[in-house]
Formats: structure tokens, sequence, C-alpha cells
């Protein structure tokens, strides 16, 4: 008997080991709404990103982890994956190390100007149109310029990913790419249909690269970031925000995109985007208004307000609007409404 309760002692002190050395957790979110556009009918739709993600931990002992992350993407009305041409871990699929040198990763994912550009977004960087992340928040550029047609514009395939230890508030981030071909479309740039610059299934012409700073101090933060994809186009970035009350969440950025080597005219886009959170309760008000501003084109304006109400710590309401001029566009104007709920598990 005394053997049996030593053997369970120890088993269970073995387990114990084993799962504090390694871990895996299954998460995800689900999202759908009500959308109506000014240029569509009534629709299911989503606000943020569908997903359904693996990661987990490794300690290898003596402050080193081994960690991964995969993170499957879907369309929340219909159930299957976000798109045909995208990859099944389109959200992201790394593996690295983690210590006191910082965290290195190989794979896909955000680029680090995309991953810490959000935090100064007021939609926090979620996809909806209601936001600016998709076309002001970056000036209209794409990372992934040679990934396949309807791909991620966002990411890295085939990349190195570090980030730094946290420097009493100071953080670097980086991300490089290699140049290798992902089934791309092709990039007329400053070629013809029949001879585009680069062709479909083709090489960059540069490794594609991505670095940005941040600082967070209290309720004061601020980034400064700098991108070039694989066709050589380049965006900067500058944006910084501060908790003016512990309810007021006041942000500002700036963002400039060249793309001199695709373009013979028309090269420069400048935006800029001024947003606020105000929280109230469980409530949360979300406003912003930006301007892009293509070289020698008509200037894009989009206002935007909504509301969030947090029913637990997982589950919100959403309630968005949004007014989008842009003049060289098919529709000039178009309104966009969107109401739904967004769960995280």
């Amino acid at each position: 008997m005394k053997k049996s309760l030593l053997a369970l002692t120890l088993l269970g002190a073995f387990a114990s080991v084993a799962q504090a050395q390694s871990a895996v957790q299954i998460y995800g979110t689900v999202d759908a709404g009500l959308v109506k556009r000014t240029d569509q009918t009534l629709a299911i739709g989503k606000r943020a990103n569908n997903t359904l993600g693996f990661k987990g931990t490794e300690d290898l002992g003596n402050g080193l982890k081994a960690l991964f992350q995969l993170e499957i993407r879907y369309e929340p009305d219909t159930g299957t994956l976000e798109s045909v041409t995208r990859p099944l871990f389109q959200g992201q699929s790394r593996v690295g190390l983690q210590g006191d040198f910082g965290m290195v990763r190989l794979g896909r994912g955000l680029t680090a100007l995309q991953e810490t550009s959000t935090a100064f977004e007021p939609w926090r960087g979620l996809p909806t149109p209601v936001g600016f992340q998709t076309d002001l928040q970056i000036a209209g550029y794409t990372s992934d310029a040679l990934g396949p047609q309807g791909n991620s514009t966002n990411r890295f395939s085939n990349a190195l990913f570090y980030n730094s230890p946290d420097f009493a508030g100071f953080q670097v981030n980086t991300t490089i790419g290699t140049k290798e071909a992902n089934s791309g479309a092709p990039v007329v740039g400053r070629g013809s249909a029949q001879f585009p610059q680069y062709p479909a299934n083709f090489e960059g012409s540069v490794n594609p690269y991505s670095i940005s700073a941040t600082y967070k101090n209290g309720p004061v933060a601020a980034m400064l970031a700098t991108e070039r994809n694989a066709v050589e186009s380049r965006l900067s970035m500058i944006a910084a925000s501060i908790f003016a009350t512990p309810e007021l969440k006041l942000m500002a950025s700036y963002q400039r995109q060249n793309q001199d080597h695709t373009r013979l005219n028309n090269p420069l886009t400048k935006a800029w985007i001024l947003g606020a959170n105000y929280t109230m309760g469980p409530g949360k008000i979300l406003a912003g208004y930006g301007q892009k501003s293509p070289n020698g084109l008509a200037k894009v304006k989009q206002l935007s307000v909504g509301y969030e109400y947090s029913l637990s710590k997982r589950t919100y309401l959403y309630a968005d609007a949004s007014k989008k001029k842009n003049p060289a566009a098919t529709i000039p104007t178009v309104n966009t409404y969107a109401l739904g709920v967004n769960h995280a598990f």
C-alpha cells in the first residue's frame, strides 16, 4: 500500500513537472454580424478575423524556451476557410526560441510594422472596413506584393522574426524575408500586361524587411517603423498614443508610402489618422478620422464611429458605422454599418 502511494505521489510530481515544462493552448475567436454597405445588400459578415489557433511553449532550462504558434482563419457564415488562395495557417505559422536575448521565430506572420501598429489604431487593427488598418493606417501599402491573388497583405512568408527584450520601455522588432517565389500573381509595374515587371510566380528583386521601435511608459506609447516589400515599395510610419485619463485613450499616426520602383507617375502616398477610445463601465466608444493623399490624385477621407458592450471578459457586442469618400472610386461615397457579436475562447 505504501509503495502504491509512493508511486502515485511520484507520478503526480512528474506530471506536474512535465506540465510546467511544456504547455499547449487551443484558442480562437468567433465573430459574426450583420453588415450593410452602400454598394452591397445586407449580408452576414465579420468585424474581426475568425481564428482557430494552437500555441505552445516548452521549458528548455536556463531561461530558454521553445515556442510555436499555428493559426487557421475561417468564415463565420459558411464555416469555410477564409480564402481558397490563402494557406491553411493563414494567420501565422511560426516556431522559435525565447530567452534573455529576446524572441527569434521562423515562418509566416505579421510583419514588425503591421503587428506593432495595431496599438495606435482605434479599432485595434481589426480588418473591418469601418476601421483604418487595411488602408489609411498603411497608406494603401501591401507587405506581400508577390503573394497569390487575394492573399493577406500584411504578412511575410518565408521570414525570420526577432523581438528584442524590453529595455526600460523600449523594444525593437525586426522581420526579414527571403526573395523566394510564392505563387504570386503578376505585377505589371513599369512593364505591360504582356510583359509585366514581375511575372507570375516571380521572386522578389530584394529581400523584404520590416523594423519597428516602440516605447511604453505608463500612459504614453510611441512607435517609429519602416518596411520594404519584395517589389521595393517602402512604407514609413510614426505613431503615438496617450491615456489622457484612465478612461480616455487618444492616438495619432502618420504614414508615407513610396512606390517609385513600380510606378512612373504619382509614386508617393501620404496618410494620417486621429483616433480615440473612451471606456464607460462595460461599454467603450471608438472614433476615428483620417485622410489618404495619393500624389496627384484626390484625397480619400474616412470618418468612423463604433460602440462595444462587454457581456463578459470574452464576449462583447458591437455596433459600427463609417463614411468613406474616394472621388476616384467607381462609387465615390461608401457608407458601412455593422452590428454583431465577438466571442474569444
